[in-house]
Formats: C-alpha cells, structure tokens, sequence
C-alpha cells in the first residue's frame, strides 16, 4: 500500500506556477502581475479606475501543433458555462494566429453543439494575439502565446471571474473540447484587479486525491480479487478444511471497509470540486460500491448446504461478485485517467500487481483443470474396474 501510495504521489500532475510572473511584453508595460494556479499561465494588467478601463494580456501555452488557447470572464459566476472568451490557435488556412470571441453556453459543455464565434456582450475594446517571439515564432507544443484584452468594467465591480484552458484540436473555426484532468477542470480564479489577488476556486485537493485513488486502487482493484481467487482455487483443498472461508471473508470485509473509506473520499472530493464531473467515474464508483455492499450483506443471509435456497443464494453470489471484481478492475483504470496519471508509475506499478494476479489465476486454473481431469480418468476407471484390483491389493496390505 506504502509503495503503490508514493508511486501515485511523485507521477500525479502538480499544480505548476510560473516561477516569475511579468509586466513587460514586446509592446507594453502592465501595473501588476500574477501566476495563475494551473498550466503554468500567468497574467499582467492595468486597471484606470476613473473610467474603469482594465487592460489585461494572458500568458499561456499550445499543448499541439493543432491546439488553441483561450481565457475570458464570466459575468455572474465562476465556471465555465457562462464565459465570454478570446481564443487563439493556428489558422487552418494560413497557419497565422488568429483571436475569435466566443461564449461558452450550456450546450458548449454538454457538447451538444459545435463552438462557433460570435460576438461578445461585454464592453471588449480591443483585443490581439501574439506568439512569442514574434511572426516568425511557430505553433507547437509548449509554444507561449499572449493573448490581449482592453473591456470596460461595471462601475464599482472589481472582481472578476477569470477562466482560462487550452485544447488539442481545432476542427475548422471551432475549438474542440479541452482536456479533462482535475488541474484543467480547475482552471478557474476570482480575481480582484484593484488588490490584485486572486482566490482559486478549487483549491489544490492533490494530496487527498491521491489517498482517494490509492485505497480505491488497493481495495476494489486487488484485494477483491485476490478474496475471490482464494474462495475459487483453496477451497477444494481438503487440508485446509474452513480456513479457506474465514481467508475470504476476512479478505474481502477488510477490502470493502478500505473501499468505503475511499468511497466517502471520493464523494468529499466532488463537494470541495464544484463544477467539476467526472459522470463515467462517478456512475462506476456507485455501482462498485453498491454490489460491494450487496456482497457484504450476503453473509448475514448464507444458508446452510442443505436448504433449498443455497443454488439460488450462491448464484447471486458468483454474479455480484464477479460483476464487482470487473467493474473494479474498470473503474480503477478510469481513476488514472481522471488523475491524469494515465503513463505514470503509479499505473505501471498497479498493473504490474494485477499481471501478477492474472497469471496466478491462469496457473491455478490450469492446475485446476488438470486435477479435475485426472480425477474424472480414476473415476472412470475405477467404475470400468481397471484399478479396482490395485485399491483392493492396497486395502490387504494395509489392513495385513
């Protein structure tokens, strides 16, 4: 658990800070500056209090040739939906940077929708782009780019709702969606341009994710299965008698307790992450956690061997169980792409775990079948009377 624990650790994506933020650009000297708390963007401005004009350039950085980048303001909130926006990417014609307004409306995040540019409610004065480094500087990835924004704000509102992200493609004029790591989804900040701070609004959750995936990772994705291999494969040894039983089932409560704990985690983690959905991972999770408890709670209603009712019971056994283990197995590899750890450590650690799983599980299940085979041959033979002579010469001398 410790070592699993601190491959996630050092593999996740830290939020990153620009070691410096600046007010000078090729063009122009801003007041104030600020790094922003994710993708390593940062932003200058200047704020003319008597006619409430905010001059503002954005920092940011191409993650593919093909890709955009885009900040805005979102007038009432401080989410996605809602924003007014300048982005910027290659023209597919020309392959020159170009800076189209759009608003990011409810269908933009349902996807319902291609993004298509329009123009901006908001008092937008002017606004640019540039590469850095000038029009000979090229589109790729960890290119910088400064995007430019003069509006006019409301009398006596100074803080504002900045939004920020970037992208990996461009289908014609029309961004496609971003990323979906925690660090993207939490590119959002309040941001007063008189006091020049700026709160994020999801604050950096890393260290509690990474117990939240961890325990997950243990509980549903190898203790499970490890409690359902030992009730498979050891309890057709004799020698063991019911020690076989009480390994399962004191395997699997424990795996449950560790699933619930990382369960309750993860739902803690959707309160503290407002606008922030992960729906396949959350639905997995429910499921997982919801036959984990039907299992759990199927040992109070175990009947005995002789009742009627133990086909039925040990049916629904077998599918709950088995329905949990790969839903586990799923939603776990679906945790690492959440966590953006997708070529981490952390994975390779974790599927280095379960190889070995499924190879032990090949060679007991082989071993298996080779037991049963030998064992149906002797039966047969024994009822053809082959061996019949050998056990009876064998029961004279034992009993002689």
């Amino acid at each position: 658990m410790l070592f699993l624990f601190f491959f996630l650790l050092c593999s996740l994506p830290h939020v990153a800070f620009s070691s410096h933020c600046t007010v000078e650009t090729a063009t122009k000297t801003f007041q104030k500056c600020m790094n922003l708390p994710t993708q390593q963007a940062s932003i200058a401005w200047t704020f003319h209090p008597h006619n409430t004009t905010l001059e503002l350039v954005f920092f940011g950085s191409f993650i593919s040739p093909s890709g955009w980048v885009g900040w805005g303001i979102n007038p009432t909130s401080p989410e996605m939906t809602g924003t007014r926006t300048l982005i910027a990417f290659p023209d597919p014609n020309s392959g020159q940077i170009v800076l189209l307004p759009y608003i990011l409306d409810p269908t933009v995040k349902l996807q319902k929708s291609p993004l298509l540019s329009r123009p901006l409610d908001i008092h937008l004065l002017s606004s640019n782009a540039a590469m850095y480094g000038g029009k000979l500087a090229t589109v790729h990835n960890g290119a910088t780019i400064q995007i430019y924004g003069t509006m006019k704000l409301q009398t006596n509102k100074t803080k504002i709702h900045l939004v920020w992200n970037r992208g990996l493609y461009v289908q014609g004029y029309s961004p496609t969606i971003h990323p979906t790591t925690s660090t993207d989804l939490s590119s959002i900040a309040t941001f007063d341009v008189l006091s020049g701070s700026a709160a994020p609004q999801h604050t950096d959750l890393t260290m509690l994710r990474v117990i939240h995936g961890t325990l997950n990772a243990i509980s549903w994705g190898l203790l499970l299965p490890i409690g359902a291999i030992t009730a498979r494969y050891l309890r057709h040894i004799q020698a063991l008698g019911p020690a076989w039983f009480y390994a399962h089932a004191g395997v699997q409560l424990f795996g449950f307790v560790l699933g619930t704990v990382g369960f309750g985690i993860g739902i803690r983690l959707g309160q503290l992450s407002p606008g922030v959905e992960y729906r396949l991972h959350r639905k997995l999770g429910i499921a997982v956690f919801c036959l984990g408890a039907l299992q759990t709670l199927a040992l109070l209603f175990r009947p005995n061997t002789r009742n009627k009712f133990r086909k039925y019971w040990k049916s629904y056994h077998h599918f709950v169980g088995y329905s949990c283990v790969v839903l586990g197995f799923v939603n776990v590899f679906q945790g690492f792409e959440v966590m953006g750890a997708s070529r981490s450590y952390a994975k390779l650690t974790y599927c280095l775990g379960l190889s070995t799983l499924i190879g032990l599980c090949i060679a007991l299940e082989v071993n298996s079948w080779v037991v049963f085979c030998r064992k149906s041959k002797e039966d047969k033979m024994r009822r053809e009377g082959f061996i019949a002579t050998s056990h009876k010469g064998t029961s004279s001398a034992i009993h002689n």
